[in-house]
């Protein structure tokens, strides 16, 4: 059995003292691949050498995220640019809009996310996109909203850490994305246990968002890929098919965004 992790943040401190460990639990529970969403600059260069000393393993791919754009946006963006134009990513990520803790630099997020957007679509990659509602706003909508204003051609990727309605899934579905599903749907009152039934695993990938977001009876304790597995058994369970039947059909999922990233035999 095979399973990718399309969503995990390995090159986090918390992880340098046991990261050997880590990836002897991920071979265990079968994972493929670990895709490395980037978060600014000052998280490249962990998370490149870790492409670089495990090339078909580690997938990197490149993005300012949205809490960390703040007055220094234009720097940022300059050398997530430089970056994409001379290293081949397998995604821009993670990119897009945060509105849980504040809203002071959300018309930056906002340039940012649409900059980001348009060099996804020169480039012709995948994105990984973060929305993460508060103060009143939906960033999901507002996410989406901004995909189908720009109409950007080969614009195609996830929705990471989806935790939306069955409305929401299918607008998703319907712009040509997958939705990430990670730890939350194994939470209690999670709300994913309504709407996975309803989607067809062909519009599905897993990701653990490690090492943040943990599935039961991890909650609350540091996330780390082997975790993958658990979730993946949460989707098997919430649509009544087997394990199996959900590795084999996200990892193709997965793997299709791959087209035009050169990591081997995938």
């Amino acid at each position: 059995m095979t399973l990718i992790d399309t969503h995990a943040h390995i090159y986090d401190p918390q992880f340098t003292d046991d990261f050997d460990a880590l990836l002897v639990k991920a071979d265990e529970a079968g994972i493929r691949q670990i895709w490395m969403p980037n978060c600014a600059r000052e998280t490249i260069d962990s998370m490149m050498a870790l492409a670089e000393r495990y090339p078909d393993r580690c997938l990197p791919m490149m993005g300012l995220h949205p809490c960390y754009v703040t007055e220094t946006v234009e720097a940022e963006l300059a050398a997530v640019e430089s970056w994409l134009s001379r290293y081949p990513f397998m995604a821009v990520g993670e990119i897009g809009l945060d509105f849980y803790w504040d809203l002071t630099h959300v018309d930056r997020q906002f340039e940012a996310f649409r900059t980001q957007l348009q060099w996804a679509s020169h480039y012709k990659l995948p994105i990984s996109i973060h929305s993460r509602s508060g103060h009143d706003r939906n960033a999901f909508t507002e996410a989406a909203d901004l995909i189908e204003k720009l109409a950007l051609p080969d614009l195609t990727g996830i929705f990471h850490c989806f935790i939306g309605t069955l409305d929401e899934a299918q607008r998703a579905i319907d712009l040509g994305f997958k939705l990430g599903i990670g730890g939350v749907s194994t939470f209690k009152n999670g709300g994913l246990d309504k709407v996975l039934p309803h989607v067809d695993l062909a519009h599905l990938v897993l990701e653990t968002d490690a090492p943040y977001l943990a599935p039961v009876p991890y909650r609350g304790k540091r996330n780390e890929p082997a975790y993958i597995k658990l979730i993946a058994q949460r989707v098997a369970d919430l649509k009544q098919v087997t394990l199996a039947e959900v590795a084999d059909a996200t990892t193709a999922n997965a793997f299709s965004f791959l087209k035009n990233f050169p990591v081997s035999n995938h």
